[in-house]
C-alpha cells in the first residue's frame, strides 16, 4: 500500500481536529487578550487632553493607571493563552512523533534490514523541533491578530482617518515579506539536506577511516564531504541575504505610519485631531503594530521556516510506509475502551471484532476467526533475514501453536528466537510466507487490533513514570483494579506492590530494579485483553522460583503461551518445546526430544550443569501459590 502524498499546510489543518474546545477557549482568551492593544491609545490620548493638558494631572494619573490595569488584564489573558496553546501543540507533537518512529520502523521491517536507530533519533529529533516551531508559530500569529485588530480598531474609535495612513503601508509591509517568504524557505530546505547529507557522509566516512588511511585516500575522500559542506554554506549565505527583504518589511509596515502621521499632522489636526489623539495613535503603532509585526517576522522567518521544511521532511521520510494524513486526523493513539469493543468475550478474555485492514478497509477476514476454536497461531513457509543479502535468521519455517498451548522455544544464544518472536506478534514481516492468527493474515491487521490480540514482552523491560497501577493497567485502561489485584497476587507481586507505597504511588523507573521491572510487565500482560502472550526471556531477572510461579500463572491463564526460555525449568513447565538450531527444527515434548535432539540433550547438559538452583516443578509452583 503507497500511502497518498500529504503536504505540510494539510497536516497543520488536520491537526486542528479534535481541538475544538481549545480552539474555542483560545478565541475567547484571545479577545480578553486583545483589551490592551484596543484601548491604549484611548487611554493615552484621554490622559493627554483630559489630564495633563487641561491642567488636571490627577486625572491624568487615573488615565495612565487604566492603562496599566489593561496590562494587567492583558497578562491574565496571556496566562490563559498560553494554557490553551498547550492543549493544540501537544497532541500535534505526540502525533508526528508516532508518524516519524512508525514510518521508520516499517521502512526497516519492509526492508528486512535493522532498526534504523540514527534514521529515528533524526526524525523525533526534527519531530521536537517542529513542535517548538509550531508552538512559536502559533503564538506570534496570535499575538499578530490580536494586536493588530486591537490597534486598528482602538484607532477606529478614536479617529477613523488615521487609518488611512496606518493599513497601507501596512499591508504593503506584510506582502513584501510573504512574496519572499518562499524564496527563503527554499533555501532554509537546501540547508538542512545538505546537512543530512553531510552528516550521512560523515558516518559513512568514519565508519571506514581504518580503510582510507590503509589505502591512502584521504585526498579522495574529503571532498566526499566538503561538497556537502559548501552546499550548506551556500544556502546559509543566500538565507542570510534574504535578511534584508525583512528589515524592509519591518520598516514599510511599522516604521512607514509613524513617519506619515508624522507629517500629515497638519492635515490631521484640520480635521479635528488633537494632541492627545495623534500621540494615542502614535501609541497604537509604537507600542502595538510595530512590535507585533517584528516579532511576527521574525518569528515566520525563523521558526516558521523550520516548522514547514522540518515538516516536509518527516512527510517525505514516511511516505510510502504511513499516511501521514490519517495518522494526524486520527489524533494521539490511545488503548480502545470497553464501549468501542463488539463485547464478545471468550474464555475471560475480551476482544474484537469485526476485523480492519491496514487501509483502512474491511478486511476478508469476519468476526468469526476470533472464536477460540479459531485462534490458533501457524506458521506457513515463514523465512525472515536482516537485509537482501543476509543469511536468513529463519528459513521456511512450519509451525502450528493451537489455541490454549503453553510453548517453550529454546536454542543457543544468537541462533533467532526474537528473532521469531518478534515475527510471530507482527513487529518483524517476513520476506517469506504468512503468520496468521486463526484465518486472519497478520500482514492485513491493523496495528491498534493486533497489539489488542497478543502481547510480547521483551527481556528489556518498559515501565514509564506515572503511578503504579496506571503501568499496569497500560495494556488495558478499562481494567477493574480487583482484576488487577488478582493479577499481583497471582504473580507473586504484592510485598513489591506495599514496597512501593500501594496502587497510587509515583514510580521512578530508575530507581527500580531489573527484577522489580520485569514482574510489573508481566502483570501488565498478564491483565491485557491479549489472548496471545508472548514471554521474550520477560522474566530472567527473577530467581527460579518467582519465574516458576509468574510461568504457571500465565500456564492458567485463558489464552495461548510462548515462552522464550533461558532456564531448562522453562522448558519442563511447557507442554511442548520448539528446538531453534539454525539449519533445522525440532517440536516436541521434553522426553521425547531428549531422544531425538542431539542440541536438546546438549542444552539441558549446560543449563542443568550452570544451575545454581534445583529447577521448580509446577507442583511446588502451585503449593507456594
Amino acid at each position: 500500500m503507497t500511502a497518498r502524498k500529504s503536504t505540510p499546510w494539510h497536516l497543520l489543518l488536520l491537526a486542528r481536529r479534535g481541538r475544538g474546545p481549545d480552539l474555542r477557549w483560545l478565541l475567547v482568551w484571545s479577545t480578553v487578550q486583545a483589551i490592551p492593544a484596543f484601548v491604549s491609545g484611548r487611554l493615552v490620548a484621554g490622559a493627554i487632553d483630559d489630564g495633563f493638558l487641561a491642567g488636571r494631572t490627577g486625572r491624568g494619573f487615573v488615565w495612565l493607571g487604566l492603562l496599566g490595569l489593561s496590562a494587567v488584564v492583558g497578562a491574565w489573558a496571556t496566562r490563559h493563552t498560553f494554557m490553551r496553546l498547550a492543549g493544540i501543540v501537544e497532541p500535534f507533537r505526540d502525533e508526528l512523533a508516532t508518524l516519524a518512529v512508525t514510518g521508520a520502523l516499517r521502512r526497516s521491517a519492509e526492508a528486512g534490514a535493522a532498526g534504523d536507530t540514527a534514521g529515528v533519533s533524526r526524525l523525533t529529533q526534527q519531530v521536537e523541533i517542529v513542535r517548538d516551531a509550531y508552538a512559536s508559530i502559533l503564538l506570534v500569529g496570535q499575538n499578530f491578530l490580536v494586536v493588530t485588530v486591537g490597534a486598528l480598531l482602538g484607532m477606529l474609535t478614536l479617529m477613523p482617518e488615521m487609518l488611512v495612513l496606518v493599513v497601507p503601508p501596512l499591508v504593503v509591509g506584510v506582502a513584501i515579506f510573504l512574496a519572499a517568504l518562499r524564496h527563503m524557505a527554499a533555501c532554509q530546505r537546501d540547508s538542512i539536506m545538505a546537512e543530512e547529507r553531510m552528516a550521512e557522509r560523515m558516518a559513512a566516512l568514519v565508519a571506514g577511516i581504518r580503510d582510507v588511511e590503509a589505502s591512502g585516500a584521504e585526498d579522495q575522500a574529503v571532498p566526499m564531504v566538503g561538497e556537502h559542506i559548501e552546499a550548506q554554506a551556500r544556502a546559509t549565505h543566500a538565507l542570510a541575504r534574504l535578511t534584508a527583504v525583512r528589515v524592509v518589511a519591518i520598516a514599510v509596515g511599522g516604521l512607514l505610519p509613524v513617519l506619515l502621521i508624522l507629517i500629515g499632522g497638519s492635515w490631521l489636526v484640520a480635521r479635528g485631531a488633537t494632541a492627545g489623539i495623534i500621540f494615542g495613535a502614535l501609541t497604537y503603532i509604537v507600542m502595538g503594530v510595530q512590535p507585533a509585526l517584528q516579532t511576527f517576522v521574525d518569528g515566520i522567518s525563523g521558526p516558521g521556516l523550520w516548522l514547514m521544511v522540518t515538516l516536509r521532511r518527516i512527510i517525505e521520510a514516511s511516505h510510502g510506509h504511513v499516511d501521514a494524513a490519517s495518522v494526524i486526523a486520527a489524533g494521539p493513539s490511545r488503548p480502545a475502551t470497553r464501549r468501542e469493543r463488539s463485547g464478545a468475550r471468550f474464555n475471560g478474555v475480551w476482544c474484537d471484532a469485526p476485523a480492519w485492514s491496514a487501509n483502512g478497509g474491511r478486511s476478508h477476514v469476519d468476526a468469526t476467526w476470533l472464536s477460540p476454536p479459531r485462534r490458533d497461531v501457524r506458521l506457513d513457509g515463514v523465512t525472515f533475514a536482516y537485509g537482501s543479502f543476509a543469511e536468513p535468521v529463519i528459513r521456511d519455517l512450519d509451525v502450528a501453536v493451537p489455541y490454549g498451548e503453553h510453548l517453550a522455544v529454546v536454542g543457543p544464544s544468537g541462533v533467532g528466537k526474537s528473532t521469531l518472536a518478534n515475527v510471530i506478534s507482527g513487529v518483524l514481516q517476513p520476506q517469506a510466507g504468512e503468520v496468521r492468527f486463526g484465518a486472519a493474515s497478520v500482514r492485513q491487521l491493523d496495528p491498534a487490533m493486533l497489539a489488542r490480540q497478543r502481547a510480547l514482552i521483551p527481556q528489556e523491560a518498559y515501565v514509564f513514570a506515572g503511578s503504579l497501577y496506571e503501568n499496569l493497567a497500560y495494556l488495558h485502561e478499562d481494567a477493574r483494579r480487583a482484576d488487577i489485584d488478582r493479577a499481583v497476587g497471582l504473580l507473586g507481586m504484592r510485598d513489591l506492590v506495599r514496597r512501593l507505597g500501594g496502587y497510587d504511588a509515583e514510580l521512578v523507573p530508575a530507581a527500580l530494579s531489573a527484577g522489580e521491572s520485569q514482574l510489573i510487565t508481566l502483570v501488565r500482560a498478564y491483565v491485557s485483553p491479549a489472548w496471545l502472550v508472548i514471554l521474550d526471556e520477560a522474566s530472567c531477572h527473577l530467581d527460579p522460583a518467582a519465574e516458576a510461579i509468574v510461568e504457571e500463572a500465565f500456564a492458567r491463564r485463558p489464552g495461548t503461551l510462548i515462552v522464550i526460555a533461558h532456564r531448562i525449568s522453562s522448558a519442563l513447565r511447557a507442554q511442548r518445546i520448539l528446538v531453534l538450531d539454525g539449519t533445522q527444527v525440532v517440536h516436541g515434548t521434553h522426553d521425547a526430544l531428549l531422544g531425538q535432539s542431539m542440541l536438546y540433550r546438549d542444552l539441558v547438559g549446560h543449563w542443568q550443569a550452570g544451575a545454581r538452583c534445583t529447577p521448580v516443578r509446577p507442583s511446588d509452583v502451585r503449593a507456594a501459590v
